[in-house]
């Protein structure tokens, strides 16, 4: 059993969004083969009060309150310095002191950094292993947000591209191993980053399908004359909003002149007022809802429709656990070890998307085929335990070296 200094940017419970779905699953991992002390910022008021569940698992807990306002007047800083934006967004000297607390302490095994935000935590640790996992290229990110968005926030959004690839390049240049969630992500950075593609890459994300699994008993939460689409994923989240305005103005209407009881639900926390906007006769806004299960169980066909979609989604995975049939976008399916057509349908372009959910709506036995299969490959292929072993690998190797060399 080793020693080990986690650090997440947010706190890694409840799992209820995409980053934290993957953080959670990375400390209760970490947990159960090892001592783990938890350096994490708390941007949620609700979560607050799960502090006490992540104590039961971890040997220490330092959350800090970030203030996301604040922290966004601040990260302007990084303006000055010429640095990304991201890390003054994260930078606070009372994490700062307790990370020089347990550094002092001279007994970390190894560190896990979880998001290239909280890498300056990890400096400062000599030849203490140091495990990054970047999750995504949040570079690549940020240019593509550029691309997208008009001047002034194209302009913003490149500079951080730029000024965070250099700093994406550092952070690795220093790791013993660097993490992406997906082969796609990790080949992508060996190119932007080719002095560090030695010690670059991927681990993918897994999906709890015994938890994401469809159940007789539970009770549908749509009315019993409609014909349900779904989505869910965090909708402050900008990819996410503009994924569902899209589906909702370009592939819901000539969808509804062939199927009018066809409604679009938008299942997730925090929805943005554009989203909110999107409420009618044929779109549902849901807001947090106690369990997004019902509603995927539930569902005709589960939809993916993002159109800036960066390494491994687990809206995806949990769809196809839930045994429903799903229909996503292009860049979104392209991760996914599935095969095309009869355990996941791939959709480019607002035609591809009405053709694709229009025929599983007309051939239910087929739905029904698409997500048993689905759930099958994500039974065989996408467990936590298994996705999770190459980081037991790293860590069991760096303990040897350090033995070794001690």
């Amino acid at each position: 059993m080793a020693r080990i200094l986690y650090l997440v940017h947010r706190l890694p419970y409840p799992p209820n969004k995409g980053d934290k779905v993957r953080s959670y699953h990375l400390l209760r991992h970490l947990a159960a083969r090892h001592e783990v002390l938890l350096g994490t910022f708390v941007d949620d008021p609700e979560d607050e009060a799960h502090v006490p569940t992540v104590r039961q698992w971890c040997a220490e807990v330092k959350a800090v309150r970030l203030h996301p306002k604040r922290a966004r007047v601040a990260s302007l800083a990084g303006l000055l310095r010429d640095e990304p934006l991201t890390l003054a967004y994260y930078r606070d000297a009372e994490l700062d002191a307790w990370v020089r607390r347990v550094r002092a302490g001279g007994d970390v095994d190894a560190v896990v950094v979880f998001s290239s935000s909280m890498a300056p935590y990890a400096e400062g640790f000599g030849d203490v292993p140091v495990l990054v996992d970047f999750v995504d290229v949040d570079s690549a990110k940020w240019t593509d947000y550029a691309r997208a968005r008009r001047w002034p926030l194209s302009w913003l959004y490149g500079r951080e591209g730029r000024e965070l690839l250099a700093y994406e390049r550092r952070v690795a240049a220093r790791a013993t191993q660097s993490f992406f969630v997906t082969e796609n992500e990790a080949r992508l950075f060996r190119g932007l980053a080719p002095e560090c593609a030695a010690q670059v890459q991927a681990l993918v994300n897994g999906v709890d399908a015994e938890f994401f699994a469809p159940d007789p008993a539970r009770a549908s939460p749509f009315d019993a004359e409609e014909v349900p689409l779904v989505f869910t994923g965090a909708m402050d989240y900008w990819p996410n909003i503009d994924a569902v305005s899209w589906f909702a103005q370009d592939v819901l209407p000539v969808l509804r002149q062939a199927w009018p009881r066809l409604r679009f639900h938008i299942v997730g926390r925090s929805p943005a007022p554009a989203v909110q906007a999107l409420a009618g006769a044929g779109v549902r806004v849901s807001g947090t809802v106690p369990d997004v299960r019902p509603y995927l169980q539930h569902a005709a066909v589960v939809v993916a429709p993002l159109r800036l979609a960066r390494g491994l989604q687990n809206k995806v995975l949990e769809a196809m656990a839930m045994g429903r049939p799903v229909v996503a976008s292009s860049d979104c399916a392209a991760p996914i070890a599935a095969q095309p057509g009869t355990e996941l349908l791939a959709a480019a372009g607002a035609e591809a998307f009405v053709a694709a959910v229009d025929g599983l709506l007309r051939d239910p036995r087929r739905a029904a085929r698409v997500g048993a299969a689905g759930r099958r490959r994500v039974r065989a292929d996408y467990s936590w335990a298994a996705q999770l072993a190459p980081l037991d690998q790293v860590l069991a190797a760096a303990a040897s070296r350090q033995h070794l060399a001690a």
